[in-house]
């Protein structure tokens, strides 16, 4: 494998050691362990240099066997950092240790997948859309566990922002409260800033995204954030019954924590989709690039048709992995886990 990942170090307040680290271009040669290393590697794992070219040591961030640790050296070529483990990559979660030369305060090791110089790459994209209830989180939760996309939700990307306090959080929570749909610009702007820095931070560039266009307003702000020559993505909509959907909400209203999960938000709600949000659906059928899935049928039966969907651009890898215990669970395979205090 080709190393194409780029690291930045930032925090240690160190202007020698702060900065962004590009795959190494140091020559082949035998490490310190006896390990004869290839370009971009060493000691078997992936290496690299300072962007800037100003670090004596070449690798300037590696891994050494000797002492099985990720090492960062200073401009001088002396160690600054270090953490000690055994892991493929140099570890984000835990905080790296000072060497004998090195200062504090430990930096933050942060891996992008793309040159965060240059433009993040272009999602693929498809949109699932349903009544509230029709099942779209559910079969987003599964395609991410077990096809390895990236289940994107416009509802709970607000309520992050809610959570948060921004400056939009009120406006925000007055909008979902009512059943009343919250800005496109804020909503095409959260759904891109999550896309790039899922892109940029895992590699992952599948994306679906639950709740997305509710409007022919969001899809134009879509189109003027995008680009119209990005092509029209494909749409997944969930269709079931009202009568049905007004009973699955109802019943999953005591644990799901949503404000918006009772009658009155749901009347509402039904009201909005059918005024606001089906004539997008009409749109996207007469385009061609709508396809409708009951989601009246068991859930293992509509699983099979969204994988159907996405198989063509779902790697084998994702799709053969057997089922995960959190999969059945959502399929109905196996019960959900009783809480400790019931157990007993």
């Amino acid at each position: 494998m080709k190393n194409e990942l780029f690291i930045e170090v930032s925090g240690a307040g160190l202007p020698e050691v702060d900065g962004l680290f590009v795959p190494s271009l140091a020559p082949p040669t035998v490490s310190e362990s006896g390990t004869e290393s290839s370009l971009g590697y060493w000691n078997g794992k992936l290496a690299w240099d300072r962007a800037d070219g100003r670090a004596a040591r070449s690798p300037s961030l590696s891994y050494s066997n000797s002492y099985q640790s990720w090492r960062i050296s200073r401009l001088d070529g002396h160690l600054a950092y270090h953490i000690t483990c055994t892991d493929d990559l140099p570890p984000t979660d835990r905080e790296w240790e000072v060497y004998k030369m090195g200062a504090a305060p430990a930096p933050r090791v942060t891996i992008h997948y793309c040159d965060p110089g240059l433009p993040c790459p272009s999602p693929n994209v498809v949109f699932v859309m349903g009544g509230p209830g029709a099942g779209k989180g559910t079969m987003c939760e599964l395609a991410e566990l077990q096809l390895g996309w990236v289940h994107l939700s416009t509802g709970d990307l607000l309520r992050q922002e809610i959570a948060a306090g921004g400056p939009q959080a009120s406006a925000i929570e007055e909008d979902i409260k009512n059943g009343r749909l919250v800005s496109d610009q804020i909503t095409v702007q959260l759904l891109q800033a999550a896309m790039e820095r899922t892109t940029r931070t895992t590699g992952k560039r599948n994306f679906l995204l639950d709740g997305f266009p509710r409007s022919v307003s969001n899809l134009d702000v879509w189109q003027e954030v995008f680009g119209c020559e990005m092509a029209l993505p494909k749409m997944l909509h969930f269709e079931c019954p009202l009568t049905e959907l007004e009973r699955r909400i109802m019943g999953r209203s005591p644990y799901s924590g949503r404000s918006d999960d009772n009658l009155e938000s749901i009347r509402l709600r039904f009201e909005t989709y059918k005024v606001e949000t089906m004539p997008t659906v009409d749109y996207f059928l007469s385009h061609g690039k709508c396809e409708l899935i009951d989601t009246s049928l068991n859930r293992q039966a509509v699983f099979e048709l969204v994988v159907a969907q996405l198989a063509e651009f779902t790697s084998h890898e994702h799709s053969s992995q057997p089922l995960t215990e959190r999969s059945e669970i959502l399929l109905g395979l196996r019960p959900y886990p009783r809480p400790a205090q019931e157990s007993s």
